[in-house]
């Protein structure tokens, strides 16, 4: 166990507990950044360490809350799982013949930053159009009374959105959080906070577990690193998240959402 991998998994946990940031738009620009870790190992470990922290969220919402809308979850992942595994294929094709696959992996995570950036931007505004428009209650509220779109098109549209989010997590390990939880927001208006957290969170288990799998059949993770960032991180979340109360994060966000951006533009044009 490597203490200073120990201590940044604290920190990112923290602000992870305080902002509602997702882990990865943190933990893997640190990692290449700090530590000098290939990207492609970055986000791989990172899609493990993900997954393993979310899981413990989703008991929260689901058995504590009952803020999980299921049905979403399975739309969403019968288009992000499928493209997470055929973005795998890619990345293992590329590596077979010889190509280097830094490169995308690294402009993807640019990409990534910019967008998350973006949306920690929008989400208040977002917030308070759905307020206005009435939340439902989440003993009544579903995907089609509480979506913006016709139930001929909600499922189409939120399928698509799966898709999206699975090749763009799967190249970045960036996405399964703020952007993810902001595009639930503008599909579903009318579901609660809550509940829009609890189903993204539900949504972002299958989705890192898969692609984080397949980085370690490409040999991209660091296990060493993936436990020594799970001692730091688990505590940090937990003080984090009862700091949330005391902390006005509205201030952290521009700030977070700042650096991100300026993060993100030299990922893309390095």
């Amino acid at each position: 166990m490597n203490l200073m991998y120990s201590a940044s998994g604290f920190a990112v946990g923290l602000l992870v507990g305080i902002t509602g940031v997702g882990g990865g738009s943190l933990m893997t620009p640190l990692l290449v950044f700090l530590f000098g870790f290939k990207a492609s190992v970055a986000v791989g470990t990172d899609l493990l360490y993900a997954a393993i922290t979310k899981t413990a969220g989703v008991f929260v919402h689901h058995g504590k809350h009952r803020s999980v809308d299921w049905p979403i979850v399975a739309w969403l992942s019968l288009g992000s799982l499928p493209f997470a595994v055929l973005t795998l294929f890619a990345i293992k094709h590329y590596m077979d013949i010889g190509k280097e696959t830094t490169g995308i992996i690294t402009y993807s995570l640019g990409i990534a930053l910019i967008l998350t950036s973006c949306a920690l931007l929008i989400r208040a505004v977002i917030l308070r159009k759905s307020k206005a428009l009435g939340q439902l209650d989440d003993d009544y509220s579903n995907m089609m009374n509480a979506g913006r779109f016709s139930p001929r098109w909600q499922i189409p549209i939120t399928i698509l959105t799966g898709a999206i989010l699975g090749v763009l997590v799967t190249l970045s390990s960036v996405g399964a959080g703020a952007l993810g939880t902001v595009a639930l927001l503008f599909l579903f208006p009318r579901e609660s906070t809550l509940k829009i957290v609890g189903t993204d969170l539900a949504h972002a288990i299958p989705l890192t577990a898969v692609a984080g799998w397949g980085h370690l059949m490409l040999g991209n993770v660091d296990l060493t690193l993936l436990g020594s960032l799970l001692v730091g991180s688990l505590p940090g979340i937990w003080i984090g998240s009862h700091l949330s109360a005391k902390i006005p994060e509205h201030y952290l966000r521009p700030v977070l959402a700042s650096v991100l951006l300026l993060i993100g533009l030299k990922f893309v044009t390095q």
